[in-house]
């Protein structure tokens, strides 16, 4: 076994690996960015080298410095985590080359699935069903035009390389091939370096099931069962479960043994996921082929009681496989949810913040989490946006479920929005819970994911009155006890007024409007004049930003988080955010330009569509803007003319910041 290794990446995967490794006692050297100086990862590792700055091209990616952080700490060999150098062949080689062990397939492996087009010709010719397309070298626009009016839309164009939904398109009609081509290449160029691209069919409510395979330098190759990870945004995963609901034991063997013979046609060692798209009746046709560990193996581990990087370990060490596969068995199911700092409603753009207030459930036996980070870090724009991964596991499907969704109502998060709402209906969805699933399930129920912005409920709008009165009166306390007088009327926070009944007006703002609550004091608790009526309340601070509250006789606990004039109520599972105001500034919001489009995140310009003067109507695309590798196109609200254009393809820009402004025609 080793005695060190390096660990080239970052967050969450490069705490998970740090975990393993202490327990077997293997020393781990980190390496961070400019962005990640003092990061999670870091203090986890043993030592943590200096890579570069913050983007990505300029630290994670550069192979050649990597090595040389391995070579002067001592390490023995380097774990390429996920993402990042995980499925670059030539780094592999790289690695080879320097003496170093990369943990992980050899770079022939690698090289074999890392073209898409060239791992489906591979696994035609041995025999696993493809799913009908086109996957050849000719790469000019006639050509994969032709090959997608041959195939018949809708066409799924996807990059030969990498992974993650990244670059991929969906297309329904000929007109809009050319731009959808365009833009997957640019978005592939960006991620993985290579704009080559396939062509599919797009199959309609297909499931994606994934099967986990391991193998090591003996020959020895054995399968772990299997994934569904049909949950899906952005072609990129959710939510997934282990095992798949409805999967028989028949076709749980047969797709199994597909993948140990894709796994032994290119050699592979190591841990390795071969992907399958499952239609209604049970035909699966090969996908792809993950070369690297899987951001949802948590619930693999969590059925088979294994821990799959401590096998990536001993078989990069030279060691047999620890089991055979008769004796690996399935045993209970588990969920994984991802936690992503993002909105849902604004087609699930990330979204970059401070995490100013983050609390997970209590890990144990059923409950564990998988995080890179803590209260008060930062979800930079040059990464994942992923905050945690929630995994859960029970004796059955129902089980779990419903420890999932306790463990979702437990979960807050401040400073950055968050899929946690989203997740939490997803979770108590009934045709989730009958396993009624496919790739299209988001999309098909979005109506009931993610239902209009409700206004505050009284019971939010009593929690945020009590946080405020609660915490005003304690610093008026303080304030008191240190002055020369503190027995005077002026340091009284109960609503005194000379001749007047005890009380105090709070004006708050949600994303419906204002509301305006009158507190009235009493001697132990408060009358509430709220939309749906008066409410007796109390309640204690309980130490940062919890309290203890009753409502009218039922006491409840709740954690309200304030920062300036923001506040944000959490409570059995729902999150609030309200502004409060001053009177006499209510209505008095800054002046927003007519017709200005301002940036939903932060990203880089890489595509204008448009000049100053042009003439758009409503919905044409303006301008492309690129944030976490990802493209968004911005779009005309309403028919005008580009009065101004706030920036140059190449522009770093900041959320909220103005891009273009249309005037009226």
């Amino acid at each position: 076994m080793f005695e060190k290794i390096l660990i080239a990446n970052r967050g969450e995967i490069a705490c998970r690996v740090a975990r393993t490794c202490r327990r077997l006692s293997i020393r781990a050297a980190a390496i961070y960015s400019e962005a990640d100086n003092g990061a999670l990862h870091t203090t986890l590792c043993d030592e943590a080298w200096r890579l570069g700055a913050a983007p990505a091209r300029e630290s994670y990616l550069r192979g050649e410095r990597i090595l040389e952080i391995a070579r002067a700490s001592g390490a023995e060999a380097i774990h390429p985590g996920y993402g990042f150098l995980a499925e670059n062949a030539d780094f592999a080689q790289a690695c080879a080359d320097a003496g170093l062990v990369f943990i992980g397939p050899p770079a022939a492996a690698i090289a074999a699935m890392g073209s898409k087009s060239a791992a489906k010709r591979l696994m035609g010719e041995a025999g696993v069903p493809l799913v009908p397309g086109y996957h050849g070298e000719a790469q000019d626009p006639d050509t994969l035009a032709q090959a997608a009016r041959e195939t018949g839309y809708p066409v799924l164009i996807k990059p030969t390389a990498g992974g993650g939904g990244k670059g991929m398109h969906r297309v329904d009609e000929a007109d809009a091939f050319a731009d959808a081509l365009a833009a997957a290449k640019r978005e592939a160029a960006a991620s993985f370096g290579d704009d080559r691209m396939l062509i599919e069919k797009y199959l309609l409510e297909p499931r994606h099931i994934e099967i986990q395979v391991f193998a090591d330098r003996h020959g020895g190759v054995v399968h772990l069962f299997e994934r569904d990870c049909s949950v899906q945004r952005r072609y990129q995963k959710v939510l997934e479960e282990a095992p798949a609901p409805g999967v028989s034991e028949s076709l749980r063997r047969e797709m199994g043994q597909a993948a140990v013979q894709a796994a032994q046609a290119i050699g592979y060692v190591g841990a390795g996921t071969v992907e399958f798209i499952v239609e209604p009746g049970g035909a699966f046709y090969f996908m792809e082929m993950n070369t690297r560990l899987q951001v949802e193996h948590p619930v693999t581990e969590q059925v088979t009681g294994l821990d799959l990087v401590e096998w990536q370990l001993r078989v990069a060490a030279g060691e047999h496989l620890p089991l055979v596969q008769a004796d690996l068995a399935l045993r209970g199911h588990a969920f994984e949810a991802r936690v992503y700092a993002e909105e849902p409603r604004n087609a699930f753009l990330p979204a970059p913040g401070r995490l100013r207030h983050l609390r997970t459930p209590p890990a144990g036996p059923h409950v564990r989490i998988d995080t890179g980070v803590r209260a008060g870090d930062t979800i930079s724009v040059h990464y994942d946006p992923l905050i945690a991964k929630l995994i859960v596991w029970d004796l059955n499907r129902a089980g779990a479920l419903r420890r999932l969704r306790h463990a979702l109502a437990q979960f807050q998060v401040t400073g950055a929005s968050t899929n946690l709402e989203f997740l939490q209906r997803l979770a108590g969805h009934p045709a989730f819970a009958a396993g009624e699933l496919d790739t299209g399930f988001i999309v098909r129920f979005r109506n009931d994911l993610l239902p209009p912005l409700r206004r505050a409920s009284d019971r939010v709008l009593a929690l945020a009155c009590l946080a405020v009165l609660l915490r005003n009166d304690e610093t008026a306390r303080r304030q008191a006890a240190a002055s020369s007088d503190p027995y005077s009327p002026w340091h009284r926070t109960d609503g005194w007024v000379l001749n007047d009944d005890n009380h105090h007006t709070l004006h708050f703002h949600d994303d419906h409007g204002d509301i305006a609550i009158t507190a009235h004091y009493r001697p132990d608790h408060y009358l509430l004049d709220l939309p749906g009526g008066t409410l007796r309340a109390r309640g204690t601070l309980e130490g940062g930003a919890d309290i203890r509250t009753e409502l009218d006789g039922m006491q409840i606990t709740a954690t309200v988080v304030q920062r300036d004039t923001e506040l944000t109520v959490l409570c059995e599972g729902f999150s609030h955010r309200l502004l409060l105001h001053d009177p006499l500034t209510v209505g008095m919001e800054d002046e927003i330009r007519e017709g200005s489009l301002k940036a939903p995140m932060p990203g880089t310009v890489v595509q204008l569509l448009v000049a100053p003067g042009d003439k758009v109507t409503e919905g044409q695309p303006l301008l492309v803007l690129e944030a976490m590798k990802m493209e968004y196109t911005i779009k005309a609200t309403t028919d005008g003319i580009i009065e101004l254009i706030g920036f140059k393809e190449g522009d770093q820009v900041q959320e909220g910041a103005e891009l273009l402004a249309i005037a009226s025609k």
